[in-house]
């Protein structure tokens, strides 16, 4: 197996020369479990003591608002995704462009176009990535069956959905239109597509000197091939221990074969400095199928990032410190 690359490391002069602003729902929160975003606001303190501990001038905010008067930083990090309203997970970048502050992460045009899932399929299809069929029903638009996939089980998701919130599935078109109704009601435009048996077999993809590079793959085996995972379970709000596990996964054929795929959908975001690709993949059969990709997505510790950093022999530390060196170098902020 190649080494995975070196951690890359931040200059001390950049460290006491530059001002990073850290933009997390959550980044002051000092409790347990949050009663709505459950383990996300522990994963949001670890992240800013993690900045913290890297010794970085690190100015804190948990609103948007902190980029309206913006205020003298060279550099931002942002982790506000999900912010109670639609598509806010553009908001941040945007407001980083309109006051010329450098950020990590992706452009807000890509963002948009990884979180809104019917373009990310519509992407990598088009990049010779296999996906399953799916039909996008926008808010405002008609909802009828004749777009709709044929299958015996569907799921029905907010469209720019992140950790399964709002998600449901149907075995008839009543049960579908139901769903996407209940989404708009939401206002969230809605996507259906077939339920897959299998795993989500994880793949984190972080650039190291301007080059994606894939750290070990997970898989989150489930006992019950049929089950679907929720919101709350992803939250470490209800007991989810019985149902699935997060493994390394090693199939070196289907591995190969991801990789392949990956390679594939990720010339479309570039330069995005990292996210993470998820595939269903049957391991009885071997069919592998494009699910979403999560730019700015989740780094904890305990979450996929975190846990394939340690199997590429990264710590944590290391981990965010190489993220945020990357993005500094791609804006010019480590030349003097």
């Amino acid at each position: 197996m190649t080494p995975f690359p070196e951690p890359l490391r931040i200059p001390e002069d950049a460290k006491e020369r530059l001002t990073i602003l850290f933009i997390a729902k959550n980044a002051l929160w000092e409790g347990e479990l949050h009663p709505e975003d459950g383990n996300h606001a522990l994963y949001h303190r670890e992240m800013r003591q993690t900045l913290e501990g890297l010794g970085l001038n690190l100015m804190v905010a948990q609103t948007h608002e902190v980029l309206f008067d913006p205020p003298k930083v060279d550099f931002v990090f942002p982790l506000l995704n999900r912010a109670g309203f639609f598509n806010s997970e553009m908001l941040l970048p945007l407001l980083c462009e309109r006051a010329r502050i450098p950020y990590l992460g992706a452009s807000p045009i890509l963002r948009g176009l990884s979180d809104d899932k019917h373009l990310a399929k519509r992407a990598v299809r088009d990049a010779g990535v296999p996906t399953a069929p799916w039909a996008i029903y926008r808010q405002g638009a008609p909802i009828t069956a004749d777009k709709c996939p044929q299958a015996t089980r569907y799921v029905i998701k907010p469209n720019a959905s992140s950790a399964s919130w709002g998600v449901e599935d149907a075995h008839d078109w009543a049960g579908v239109k139901a769903a996407v109704q209940r989404t708009h009601a939401d206002r969230h435009d809605a996507i259906v597509e077939p339920f897959i048996e299998g795993s989500d077999v994880e793949v984190p993809v972080i650039t190291i000197n301007g080059e994606p590079q894939i750290l070990p793959m997970m898989i989150f085996r489930q006992a019950d091939p049929a089950h679907l995972r929720t919101y709350y379970e992803k939250r470490d709000l209800v007991d989810r221990s019985q149902k699935y596990s997060l493994d390394p996964f090693t199939d070196p054929a289907i591995v190969a074969r991801i990789t392949e795929l990956t390679h594939k959908a990720w010339e479309e975001y570039r330069p995005f400095d990292y996210g993470r690709f998820e595939f269903r993949v049957n391991e009885e059969t071997g069919d592998v199928q494009f699910l979403e990709l999560n730019l700015n997505c989740n780094l904890w510790s305990q979450k996929v990032f975190g846990r394939a950093a340690v199997l590429a022999g990264w710590t944590q530390e290391q981990l965010i410190e190489t993220l945020v060196a990357e993005g500094l170098a791609r804006h010019g902020l480590l030349a003097r």
